[in-house]
C-alpha cells in the first residue's frame, strides 16, 4: 500500500508532531488537514508541513490513502459517519485516542471494520497544542494498533511496517485489552492526580502554605493533574466501566493502608512500601525516593549507531558523569527520548547548556 496523501482531523500535540514526523521521513508525502481552529491550519502550512491554509470540508478528504483523527475522543467518534460516504474504498481510518473501545463498537456499527485501525502513540506531554509539536515526539515511543476484525493480514502488516518507520515502536492488542491496560497505567494515575490537587486546594489555608512548600513527592505525582481537561473529560466519559472498577480497587488499596496505620502494624507498613518499591524499581530508570532531587532532563534523539554514544561522549569529554542513562519508550507525560541523570545540579546545567550548543532539543520540568 502507498501512504502518499494523508488527512489529519485535528492536529494538536499528537496529530502536529505525527505530520510533523512523516514530513521529515518521507517529505514527498501530500499532508492536508482541519481542526478546530483556523490559525493551527495556518501555521501547519506555514512551516510547510501541511499543503493547505485553510480549514477544510470533509468532502477535501476523498483521495486521501490514510486519515488520522487526532481529536479528543468523542469528536473522533463523531467524524466517523461523516467521513464514511467520503473515503475511498482502500483509505485507512485510524486514530490516536488512549480509550479505544467506543470507537470500535462505533466502527462495527457504520461497517468500517476494512478500513479501521486503531492506534494509540504512548507519547506527549502535559503540554498541549500544534505549538508543542514535534518531529520527533514518536521516536522510540510505544504506539499500540488495535486492528478490526475485519483488518486483513497484509493491510495490517503495511499499516504496521509504516508506523514502525515513523520511528516508532508498534504492539499489536486487542482493543477491550488495550482499554484495561491504559486504564490501569494512564487514566487512574490523571484521576488520583487531580484528586490529590483538588484535596490540598481545598484544605490549604488562606496563607496557601501547602501551595508554597510543594515539593518532592508531591509535585512528581500530580504533574499530570496539568494536563488537557478536555481531553481527559472524554476518556472518563468513553472508558468509564474500566476506570470505575480500578477506583474501586484502588480505594480499596487506600482502605488496607490505612487500616494498617490505624493499627500501627510496622511489619507489613513496611512490605506495603517495600513491594511497592521493588515493583517501581524494575520499570525504567528509577527515582531514589520521593523527596530526594533528581537531576534530569530528557533530550530528542534521532535512532541511530552510535546516537547514545556521541552524546555519552560530548558529556564525558567535558569532564560530565552521567548518573543513569536510558531511552524511554512510554512517554506519555514526558518529553524527548532520552532520559539522562546527573550528580548535581551544577552538571545538570552544564550538560543542558552543552548539548543545546551542539543543536539537541532538550526538556526539563
Amino acid at each position: 500500500m502507498n501512504f502518499d496523501t494523508i488527512g489529519f482531523i485535528g492536529l494538536g500535540l499528537i496529530g502536529g508532531s505525527i505530520a510533523k514526523t512523516i514530513k521529515r521521513i518521507y517529505p514527498a508525502s501530500t499532508m492536508i488537514a482541519t481542526a478546530g481552529h483556523a490559525s493551527t491550519v495556518l501555521e501547519a502550512y506555514e512551516d510547510h508541513t501541511i499543503q493547505n491554509k485553510d480549514l477544510l470540508d470533509i468532502s477535501a478528504f476523498s483521495d486521501c490513502d490514510l486519515i488520522f483523527l487526532c481529536c479528543p475522543v468523542g469528536k473522533n467518534i463523531e467524524y466517523l459517519q461523516a467521513l464514511k460516504p467520503v473515503i475511498k474504498e482502500r483509505c485507512i481510518l485510524t486514530d490516536v485516542g488512549s480509550v479505544k473501545s467506543d470507537i470500535h463498537e462505533e466502527v462495527i456499527r457504520l461497517g468500517l471494520e476494512k478500513n479501521f485501525i486503531g492506534g494509540h502513540p504512548m507519547t506527549g506531554s502535559e503540554k498541549t497544542g500544534y505549538k508543542n509539536a514535534t518531529p520527533y515526539l514518536l521516536e522510540n515511543a510505544y504506539y499500540i494498533l488495535t486492528p478490526s476484525a475485519r483488518t486483513s493480514e497484509d493491510t495490517m502488516k503495511e499499516f504496521e511496517k509504516y508506523i514502525s518507520s515513523l520511528g516508532a515502536l508498534t504492539m499489536i492488542l486487542d482493543y477491550k485489552e488495550h482499554d484495561h491496560a491504559t486504564a490501569s497505567i494512564s487514566h487512574l494515575p490523571h484521576v488520583i492526580a487531580s484528586s490529590l490537587v483538588n484535596l490540598i486546594a481545598e484544605i490549604d489555608n488562606e496563607d496557601e502554605t501547602m501551595k508554597t512548600i510543594a515539593a518532592g513527592g508531591f509535585k512528581d505525582i500530580t504533574r499530570i493533574a496539568s494536563s488537557s481537561p478536555v481531553m481527559w473529560q472524554n476518556i472518563c466519559l468513553s472508558n468509564a466501566s474500566q476506570l470505575i472498577e480500578l477506583i474501586d480497587a484502588f480505594t480499596e488499596r487506600l482502605q488496607q493502608a490505612k487500616a494498617l496505620i490505624q493499627t500501627k502494624d510496622a511489619d507489613n507498613i513496611y512490605r506495603f512500601f517495600e513491594t511497592a518499591k521493588d515493583y517501581r524499581d524494575s520499570i525504567h530508570i528509577t527515582k531514589s525516593g520521593s523527596l530526594k532531587k533528581i537531576h534530569e532532563f530528557y533530550c530528542d534523539l534521532i535512532d541511530g549507531a552510535g546516537g547514545i554514544a556521541t552524546i555519552a561522549t560530548i558529556l564525558a569529554s567535558n569532564h560530565l558523569s552521567i548518573k543513569n542513562i536510558g531511552i524511554v519508550h512510554n512517554r506519555e507525560f514526558e518529553q524527548g527520548v532520552l532520559h539522562i541523570e546527573m550528580y548535581d545540579k551544577k552538571s545538570l546545567e552544564e550538560s543542558i547548556a552543552l548539548l543545546k550548543k551542539h543543536h539537541y532539543t532538550v526538556y526539563t520540568h
